[in-house]
This record gives C-alpha cells, sequence and structure tokens, in this order.
C-alpha cells in the first residue's frame, strides 16, 4: 500500500481534492471521491488540459498559442506523497494533494510552476548546493466588498470601530481580530505549515505570517496552502483577507519578502559567512547575482498590473537593486546574523506573486552571480529612495527585460519565458479595455 493510500485509510477519507498551482499560484485541480482518486492515481487516469498553464488570472487562454498542443491537450497528474494533507475546514473527512502534471511520454511539464522550481532546485544540486529560504507574506484584512467600484475598507474588530491610523508592530491591533488568527493557526497546524511569528504590519489591518525556513519546494508548498487558508478562514470571519500587492490607496503594499541562503549539499554548513563572522566571496556573488538579474524576472516577482503600484519610494517598498546590512530601504536586506544563519532578504517580491515562481526566480539570479562570479556594488547606507528608481516601474517593461535576459531563458526554460509573455500579455490587453473610475471622474467633463 502507498503511502497516499495509507493516509487515506488512516483517516477514513470521503474525498480528495488534488491540487495544481497555476501560473497565477491558483489552485487548480479536481475533487474525486477517495476511492476514484486511488483508482486514477493507478492508471494515469487523473487528467487535466495542458492549458490551464497558460490559463489568465481573469481565467481566458491567449488567443495564439505557442506553447500548449491543442492535439495532444491532456496531461495527466502525478500525486506528490509529501504534500497531501487534511482539508481541516470541511465538516467530512477531505485530503488535499498537490499534483505534478507530466506528458504521456513520462516528460514533465517544464511551464507548470513547482516544476520550474524544481529546476533551478536541480540547478543548485549540480554544484552541489542548496538553498535554504524563509518567506514572510503580507497579506490585508477587509470589509466584504461586492463591488469592485468601491474602496476597500479595513473590518471592524472587537472593539467595534474601523483601525484608521497605523498601527506597525501593535500588539492589541492584531488583538482585534484573534478568533480569526486562533483559526488560521489551528488551521496550518492541522496541514503542518510551519508559521511562526505574526506581526501587525504598517497598514491599516495589515498583518505579516512568518514562515519556518527551509527546503525551497517544501516551503512554496506550504506558502501556496497558506494563502489559501488565509482566505478560506477570513470568509468564516465574515470578512475577506487580500494578497493584492496594493489593494488600499493611501496604504503601504504587501510584500512577500525572501530570506535565502545557500547550505553546502553534504555537510550542511552555511556557505555565506565564515567563522570569523565575515561574508564569503560566494555570498556577494549571490548578491550581485540578484542585483544583476533581479528586473529581468520582474514578471514573476510583480505579476500583475497591481502589483507596480507598491514598488514606489517611502512605501515600504524597495524602488532598486541596492543592497544593505539591516537597511530595509534597500532590495537586498542582510539582517545582522552569526555565521551559521547568513541570509540575504529580497524585499522585491509582491504578495501576489506565485511563490513556486517568485522563489525559482529570486534563486535563479543567486545561482547566476555565483557561477558566474559576479562582483555585488557597495552596501548602501542610509535610505536607498535617495538613489534612482532603476526597477521596471510597469508589466510592459518587466516583460521587455524578461524576454531579452538569455541568462533568464537557460535557467528558467525557453518555453516557460515563452508562456509568461503569453498570459502575462493577454491580461495586459485585457487590462486595457477597463476604464477606472479615476478617468471618469477627471477627464469625463474637462478635457
Amino acid at each position: 500500500m502507498s503511502s497516499i493510500e495509507k493516509f487515506l485509510k488512516d483517516h477514513k477519507i470521503e474525498e480528495v481534492e488534488i491540487l495544481v498551482p497555476d501560473m497565477a499560484g491558483i489552485a487548480r485541480g479536481k475533487i474525486l471521491p477517495a476511492e476514484r482518486f486511488v483508482e486514477g492515481m493507478k492508471k494515469n487516469g487523473l487528467r487535466i488540459p495542458e492549458a490551464l498553464f497558460v490559463q489568465t488570472v481573469t481565467g481566458d487562454y491567449p488567443r495564439e498559442d505557442t506553447v500548449t498542443d491543442p492535439a495532444t491537450s491532456d496531461v495527466y497528474l502525478i500525486p506528490d506523497p509529501d504534500t497531501i494533507r487534511i482539508v481541516p475546514w470541511y465538516p467530512e473527512p477531505t485530503a488535499q494533494v498537490i499534483c505534478d502534471p507530466y506528458y504521456f511520454d513520462g516528460n514533465a511539464v517544464a511551464i507548470s510552476a513547482r516544476q520550474v522550481l524544481k529546476r533551478v532546485i536541480a540547478l543548485y544540486a549540480e554544484n552541489k548546493w542548496k538553498a535554504v529560504v524563509a518567506p514572510e507574506l503580507e497579506f490585508f484584512l477587509v470589509d466584504v466588498n461586492t463591488d469592485p467600484d468601491y474602496p476597500l475598507e479595513p473590518p471592524i474588530g472587537r472593539s467595534g470601530r474601523r483601525e484608521t491610523s497605523r498601527q506597525a508592530y501593535g500588539v492589541d491591533a492584531v488583538n482585534e481580530f484573534d478568533p480569526l488568527f486562533e483559526e488560521i493557526y489551528d488551521f496550518c497546524e492541522a496541514q503542518d505549515i510551519g508559521i511562526d511569528t505574526l506581526i501587525h504590519e504598517a497598514g491599516a489591518a495589515q498583518m505579516e505570517f512568518n514562515f519556518n525556513h527551509g527546503a525551497p519546494l517544501k516551503l512554496a508548498d506550504q506558502a501556496f496552502l497558506f494563502k489559501r487558508t488565509v482566505r478560506e478562514a477570513g470568509l468564516r470571519h465574515k470578512l475577506y483577507a487580500t494578497f493584492m500587492a496594493k489593494p488600499m490607496q493611501g496604504e503601504p503594499g504587501s510584500s512577500m519578502h525572501i530570506h535565502q541562503s545557500v547550505v553546502d549539499a553534504k555537510s550542511g554548513r552555511n556557505l555565506f559567512g565564515q567563522k570569523n563572522g565575515k561574508d564569503t566571496e560566494l555570498f556577494h556573488a549571490h548578491i550581485a547575482g540578484l542585483q544583476k538579474y533581479l528586473p529581468a524576472v520582474m514578471p514573476l516577482l510583480a505579476p500583475n498590473v497591481n502589483s507596480y503600484r507598491r514598488l514606489i519610494p517611502y512605501s515600504d517598498a524597495p524602488i532598486n537593486t541596492h543592497w544593505g546590512y539591516d537597511n530595509r530601504t534597500v532590495g537586498f536586506r542582510v539582517p545582522h546574523s552569526e555565521p551559521a544563519a547568513r541570509r540575504v532578504e529580497n524585499r522585491i517580491a509582491g504578495a501576489d506573486a506565485n511563490p513556486y515562481l517568485a522563489l525559482a526566480a529570486s534563486l535563479a539570479c543567486g545561482y547566476l552571480g555565483m557561477t558566474e562570479k559576479l562582483k555585488p556594488r557597495a552596501p548602501v547606507e542610509g535610505s536607498a529612495y535617495r538613489l534612482a528608481h532603476t526597477l521596471p516601474r510597469t508589466l510592459y517593461e518587466s516583460l521587455e527585460h524578461f524576454t531579452g535576459s538569455k541568462s533568464i531563458k537557460k535557467a528558467l526554460s525557453e518555453t516557460f519565458v515563452e508562456a509568461v509573455k503569453i498570459v502575462k500579455e493577454t491580461e495586459l490587453q485585457a487590462y486595457q479595455q477597463v476604464i477606472s473610475s479615476w478617468e471618469r471622474e477627471h477627464l469625463l467633463l474637462i478635457v
């Protein structure tokens, strides 16, 4: 009996959700009776259309699909035994499992988000390196909003009032929603999601959870499930939890900070810090890779038109690729640490990013720096906001960098880069057809 079958039997599972993260990080898949799932698992019967991996965030498909093959539209799913978990919010015993898609010739689907991350992990393994990561995810709590033209508002907490002032690190402000967070912790514990610290961030009803550090694929799986869990818990408490990068005017945006380091695959020794406390050359090369290549992977770190509203000066988000020691204005912060915990924090990724792709992109940039033995610019002291805004300012600009980088194409695969291109161009075309309330307010009777 397989470990998956044993899990289903031990927990008396009645239904199984088979999950696949699409390019936007949305959970796609199917819900099956447990016995039907087991049968399909044994006979390659768990199938979905390959076109799912070029589905846009609005549920549309590119008119000119140069990546997937409509003649062989189905791919089959292989569940990852390490990802099977209980779905804790259903009354009936229900399991969820994350799957990897394969073609019927046995090759993995290169454009699936999970496979892209696996590809980067393999590049590290070829050099006898292992990456270690720890994401931090921010999100806003907002009132239920059924009219997309109406601005979002912070929800009413147990005091009966909305939060209107900035309450960064406010303990009592977090406790306004204590029942919600108790349920989130319970749900995460039931799913083996290793969340650690909860803090109130700078925005009104903006929160952040930190994850325990670990292997990239494991942490990406946890972040993927965590976002779904938080949204579900919010609905149960009659509010929305949103991971939009910039959901509210006048408030800071939400990020997914990525702490990353590299250890020796055999010994587990951190390769970024020396015994005397100084940085290693490999660490500086990793930072240099982030500096050089990160602007080219921005469609994976800031994947939506809304993402770029967050990356503005003096808004708790970086605007360039400078680095510094314990400096929160730069793109890459090096926290004070012992050599065994030496790491760099990528502060550029938004909370709206697909965690698999954000981790793959960030690690790929560091990998290129290490293999090319790059040298970083000098660390910045003081505010990096006084320096030039060098990150792309729009998704249009990001795509130009992304599709023009040969090194990124080699690291992530040309097919995947092409898939991102056609998906994001389709989303941009849809966005361009929308007339905003700002345009109606300021242009209708004036120009």
